[in-house]
């Protein structure tokens, strides 16, 4: 039994990578390292280079390894360049988890698990938002991953195959053991922008509105430890192999803060008071997304062990700081 992780080279991908060697797992890992590092995987694991839309590259990789379950987490992930190339966020999102899923299928892969995002829920109001909220996402990224949900969802009813698709809410933090974090320079994530300014990395830090109807301003989201978002997943796996039926769930903490309370943070964990623009709202940000995460807890008994904001920070900053000094490539 062999378990391939799509963009496994990638920060959300090498973290799953990273918990499943850690349970001694047989891991294969495709990526075209468009994003990913190959550093950032274990010893041991095995990496073929190539794209999850070659449905060739995809057959090969399932009968040389013997692949029977995937983990799909190779996609494009920002929201503003989704608005700005909305075909290009179709293509990689949709269009080629359609032809990894058809290949794997075809080939007898009969569990998945998804990589989907809370973005679906657009600008749904009314917090914490649920699996049951009606999904209306803003974006072509959101859109483009609501889709490959529905992909899998009809997949699951026409063949035999199960699923969990996890909708993410704000991923930050670093592995605790300093094995892989956020690494890729021009990311966007809050955090990872805030923890560069800090170390003098940028100029300064942006933050894009603050007339959202909030308690400061600034937008509000829910911060998930990467490290717990892989034990989510490996969760995940686990109630598929023992026969759990196909499930959506969200994986976030319950809790919000906003851009403003995270810059605080951020300031107080590196002790620089870096300098913070205050500029017009991006296309495509919603005010508010925090989860409703009690069903992950109740269904896969998933324990969260780093809801801590301040944590989250100081993981993502010693890992900036890492960086600093290594060759990326």
């Amino acid at each position: 039994m062999a378990i391939l992780v799509t963009g496994g080279a990638g920060y959300i991908g090498s973290h799953m990578v990273l918990a499943l060697a850690d349970r001694g797992e047989k891991i294969i890992v495709a990526d075209n390292l468009s994003t990913g590092f190959p550093w950032a995987l274990p010893t041991g694991v095995t990496l073929r280079g190539g794209d999850v839309g070659d449905e060739a590259f995809i057959r090969a990789v399932i009968l040389d390894h013997g692949i029977t379950e995937i983990a799909h987490f190779a996609a494009k992930i920002v929201v503003p360049d989704s608005v700005s190339d909305p075909l290009g966020y179709y293509l990689a999102n949709t269009v080629k988890s359609r032809a990894l899923f058809d290949t794997a299928i075809k080939a007898g892969v009969k569990r998945f698990i998804f990589s989907s995002t809370a973005a679906v829920y657009g600008e749904a109001s009314g917090e914490p938002l649920s699996e049951e909220q009606v999904a209306l996402p803003v974006s072509p990224y959101g859109r483009s991953k609501l889709m490959t949900e529905w992909m899998l969802q009809d997949a699951a009813f026409a063949h035999d195959i199960r699923f969990i698709a996890l909708r993410y809410f704000n991923v930050a933090g670093a592995d605790p053991e300093g094995r892989s974090g956020q690494s890729t320079p021009n990311a966007t994530h809050l955090i990872k922008v805030a923890v560069q300014t800090a170390l003098g990395q940028r100029k300064a830090l942006d933050i894009f509105g603050t007339d959202y109807p909030t308690r400061d301003g600034s937008c509000i989201r829910d911060y998930i430890h990467v490290t717990d978002l892989a034990a989510a997943h490996v969760d995940a796996l686990e109630h598929l192999r023992r026969g759990g039926e196909s499930l959506i769930l969200n994986c976030g903490y319950g809790r919000g803060f906003s851009v403003l309370e995270v810059v605080d943070v951020v300031k107080k964990v590196s002790g620089v008071d870096f300098p913070v623009n205050l500029v017009a709202r991006r296309p495509g940000d919603p005010a508010s997304i925090v989860a409703k995460a009690d069903k992950i807890r109740t269904v896969l008994g998933w324990q969260p062990q780093h809801d801590d904001l301040e944590g989250i920070v100081k993981a993502a900053f010693e890992w900036e700081k890492r960086l600093a000094t290594r060759n990326m490539y």
